[in-house]
């Protein structure tokens, strides 16, 4: 691995959702420069299949590759279950691949020793039981309660929280039996950021609730600095590319960015 320090980090998601990731690490690391890829085209993976999820990330991590980035960071639970093991083998060692779930995994694993954990997530995540094998793996007598939630990223990417529907849509799945009697609930979607406090509220103080973007924040700045590969100079660029554009989406970015942000259209290949 030969990247420079002063190459971007790659990041992509189905959507806007990923953009939670991206503004965790422009937090973090504000002199690194971004190329952010959202496949608006193809939203939302979470019902998409397996083999349509790994052609999809193959064209992005290509688009990311040539734009050089010196790692790539998929900021989506259903691509990071169903491609990162191909994404891994795809890119050959040329740039390191970060998922949004081993961090995830790790970070329960040293908090929630025989703790019931929830997880809300797409049907694609939920149904692939990544999470499930990983936590049982790590051996920590962990019980994970997982409960597929597909409504909520269609409801955020048409900015509906912080309102009556989004309260209904929320509540009542929180207050399905899968979930009772939970001490930690692992948001496992990047969207699920924008809804943490109408959950937050839902549940009090009771139990807390685990945002991965923070988390792979944190890990794709070990692994940068473990590498000698934190970017040290003045004036980073971020873009933001998608593969379908609308103006309405644009305008929504600045809700998960937290600051207003020029997405470029970028069609992939056989779109």
């Amino acid at each position: 691995m030969d990247a420079s320090r002063e190459q971007p980090v790659g990041i992509f998601d189905s959507g806007i959702g990923g953009l939670t990731v991206a503004h965790a690490i422009k937090k973090m690391m504000p002199l690194e420069s971004l190329v952010y890829f959202g496949d608006t085209a193809h939203l939302p993976y979470g019902d998409k299949s397996e083999a349509a999820i790994q052609a999809y990330s193959i064209k992005i991590a290509d688009v990311l590759l040539k734009n050089k980035c010196k790692v790539i960071v998929i900021a989506c639970n259903s691509a990071s279950s169903a491609a990162y093991d191909l994404l891994k083998e795809y890119v050959h060692k040329e740039v390191e691949v970060i998922n949004v779930i081993d961090p995830m995994v790790e970070w329960v694993g040293e908090k929630y020793n025989h703790c019931n954990i929830g997880l809300i997530g797409t049907k694609r995540t939920i149904q692939s039981g990544i999470y499930a094998k990983k936590i049982e793996a790590l051996d920590k007598k962990i019980k994970l309660h997982a409960l597929p939630t597909p409504l909520l990223v269609p409801m955020i990417e048409e900015g509906f929280f912080n309102n009556k529907i989004s309260h209904d849509i929320i509540e009542e799945y929180l207050r399905d039996p899968v979930l009772q009697d939970i001490e930690a609930l692992i948001l496992g979607c990047t969207h699920y950021p924008l809804i943490k406090n109408e959950i937050r509220t839902f549940y009090g103080s009771r139990i807390d609730v685990l945002d991965s973007s923070e988390i792979v924040a944190n890990a794709l700045f070990e692994h940068l600095k473990s590498h000698e590969l934190l970017n040290n100079a003045k004036g980073p660029h971020d873009h933001f590319l998608v593969s379908d554009y609308t103006d309405s989406f644009e305008a929504s970015t600045k809700m998960f960015f937290h600051e207003s942000v020029h997405l470029e259209k970028h069609l992939l290949w056989g779109q």
